[in-house]
């Protein structure tokens, strides 16, 4: 299996990343984002295509570094909050926020495309396996998406999805064609240069130590810098730590693992034969897809447990054996974790508190397009429309129960995955 893991993620050890340096000094500008992620990354990317670029993006680590560096590179449709209960929460609004992430998916697209962002996009779509041997899942879930979400997904008959997927572990698939994914540090990177050409300042580890109220707006500081921003957006996710108390009582910082195998060549087809992205209709599903070198990218499970690399990869090996019999013996080459930030409801947490201060954050589990889709929105709200953003206010910081929260989620988990063992 893993011989010896690389010491880096796949994507950090396939990228070649510009370098940004740390604050050094006083400075002051119109907007300060604190978190070089997909969120604060797109809120700045907004900013800019609305003619603010007096806008300066602080990050702890190194662009990406936190969950937008560590996913499974799908782009799609949806938040973490699956579509009947988006419906069941919004109504009849429903229709049109899951539309909001297909515009998301479709601005991702065109700023590949604008900016020519070299990050290995695959137009392959994305297919949902049928793990269980029922049928009606799928067809259901087909009637629900195109009568109330407005979307065709196509019915692929067990036998056309084992002509892609070598498998007898599923039961049939709804292949979404919308769909594509990419490898999101190359994205991350790419909107930063871009950002960095049109007039808009990074620095990289600048880890903001404290951020005051004062009059005229926010004063930001970092070990050996300070920034005073008229406007401040924090968009930390799962990395939030300490930096402010009632935005860190809202989420909870949950670890998913992925692994990369060394590149099969030939033996790939072995077991997968389309380029799309796939996930299945489990609770506790897996996600993977192959990439442009043949290695398979694997995804899976959550956790409140930091493991290490040789840990995560014999988990995620195990798993992918499951399917995947026939790959027994592939080497893992990268294996890591990386921690995302839930809300108790599942949905982005876009919005701004009493004292003025902007956030971005709840984006766990399905996070590409809505990250996106709350930079427009902020981007619009800072620029002087914030009624699309009003349209998320209905889902705000619920406190998440601090480590008795952590540990309900994690048996929460539990749970679902034992009732999928069941139901199979």
């Amino acid at each position: 299996m893993a011989e010896r893991l690389g010491q880096h993620t796949y994507y950090r050890a396939s990228s070649s990343p510009d370098s940004y340096p740390s604050l050094q000094g006083e400075r002051e500008c119109a907007v300060c984002i604190i978190g070089a992620g997909f969120a604060g990354l797109g809120t700045a990317m907004s900013l800019a295509e609305r003619g603010e670029r007096d806008v300066v993006v602080l990050e702890a680590e190194e662009v990406g570094h936190g969950a937008s560096g560590r996913n499974g590179g799908f782009v799609f449709g949806g938040f973490s909050l699956g579509e009947r209960a988006l419906q069941r929460s919004a109504g009849t609004a429903a229709r049109q926020l899951y539309g909001d992430t297909l515009a998301a998916v479709g601005l991702i697209r065109e700023r590949i495309r604008r900016h020519d962002i070299a990050c290995e996009a695959r137009e392959s779509g994305v297919i949902l396996a049928n793990w269980f041997n029922d049928d009606r899942i799928l067809f259901e879930q087909q009637r629900f998406m195109a009568e109330h979400m407005g979307v065709q997904w196509q019915h692929l008959g067990r036998d056309e999805l084992s002509d892609r997927l070598r498998t007898r572990r599923y039961k049939g698939g709804l292949f979404e064609p919308g769909g594509f994914h990419f490898h999101p540090l190359k994205y991350a990177q790419g909107l930063a240069r871009t950002l960095a050409r049109s007039g808009v300042t990074i620095h990289e580890r600048s880890r903001v130590t404290s951020i005051r109220r004062r009059e005229g707006g926010w004063l930001v500081v970092t070990a050996q810098g300070t920034v005073a921003a008229r406007e401040l957006v924090v968009c930390c996710g799962g990395y939030l730590a300490s930096l402010h108390r009632r935005l860190r009582a809202a989420i909870l910082p949950i670890a998913t693992y992925v692994m990369a195998t060394e590149p099969l060549g030939e033996r790939l087809a072995s077991s997968i034969r389309t380029e799309a992205a796939v996930y299945d209709t489990r609770f506790a599903f897996d996600y993977y897809r192959a990439l442009p070198d043949t290695r398979l990218l694997w995804g899976g499970r959550i956790s409140i447990l930091h493991r290490s690399p040789r840990a995560v990869a014999r988990l995620l090996y195990g798993d992918m054996l499951k399917v995947y019999p026939q790959l027994k013996g592939v080497r893992v080459e990268h294996a890591w974790s990386g921690l995302m930030s839930y809300a108790r409801h599942k949905m982005p947490q876009v919005g701004r508190l009493p004292d003025g201060l902007w956030y971005g954050m709840g984006f766990g589990g399905h996070g590409v397009a809505p990250t996106t889709l709350a930079g427009e929105l902020l981007a619009g709200a800072l620029t002087g429309d914030g009624g699309r953003l009003r349209q998320y206010a209905r889902w705000g910081l619920l406190w998440t129960g601090g480590p008795a929260g952590l540990a309900a989620a994690q048996a929460t988990y539990w749970y679902y995955g034992l009732r999928d063992l069941l139901r199979r």
